[in-house]
């Protein structure tokens, strides 16, 4: 397992001010301050082969990941790259202590903006590394088809996550510190988002539009 620390994630106050619609720019110049430094950007991520393809399952290092959308995204595939970024606890903590709710929020979208930036380091290390044009991943609980429950084979494929980045799950599979996200890293010829698969209406966190044509593709839909 490998792991990248002290990622350099570059947060930039005007376009943080942009993301965050705001227009008190003192404000947001005076959080952004205080945010940086409570910040720790980390990554692990492990090089994996895939040692079997089921109907709508697969067999990575030994390890059984049942999820038909998966399975389909891998099926060209014999390598894969499971993985946990995080950015620590420090600005959840001071989020979670502020009393000015406006102030909470911002602090919390500077933190989504952060674990974003980390992720796409991530990805740009993953693309430079291993010589990769395209590449897409799917995380546990973002499809019904893939579910939270699906964190534990993830975890288990990464042993010792805990000790080297301090991200660990809780009874219910949800990941502390809280910000923090988890998923399989696998080269595409075009790029894949689950959104494309989640009908969904109202989501902040949408990255493409749902395809209906797609869904059906993938056995989403009937």
């Amino acid at each position: 397992m490998e792991k990248l620390e002290q990622i350099s994630l570059g947060l930039d106050f005007g376009e943080i001010k942009d993301a965050l619609r705001a227009t008190d720019g003192v404000q947001i110049q005076a959080l952004l301050e205080v945010a940086k430094p409570l910040i720790s950007a980390q990554a692990v991520y492990r090089v994996c082969y895939i040692e079997q393809k089921l109907e709508d399952a697969v067999i990575i290092d030994g390890v059984h990941f049942g999820s038909r959308v998966l399975r389909k995204n891998l099926e060209k595939v014999g390598r894969v790259f499971p993985y946990v970024i995080t950015i620590g606890t420090g600005l959840e903590q001071k989020a979670d202590a502020s009393k000015d709710l406006l102030e909470k929020y911002y602090l919390d979208q500077i933190g989504n903006i952060a674990l974003s930036k980390a992720r796409k380091h991530l990805e740009d290390y993953l693309r430079s590394k291993f010589a990769l044009d395209g590449l897409s991943y799917m995380s546990p609980g973002s499809l019904a088809d893939w579910p939270i429950e699906e964190q534990q084979p993830l975890f288990s494929i990464l042993k010792g996550v805990e000790a080297s980045v301090g991200v660990r799950l809780t009874e219910s599979l949800l990941m502390i510190p809280r910000k923090s996200v988890s998923g399989i890293y696998f080269p595409t010829e075009v790029t894949f988002y689950s959104c494309q698969l989640c009908p969904r209406q109202q989501c902040e966190g949408r990255k493409a539009r749902f395809d209906e044509n797609l869904a059906k593709e993938y056995g989403i839909l009937k």
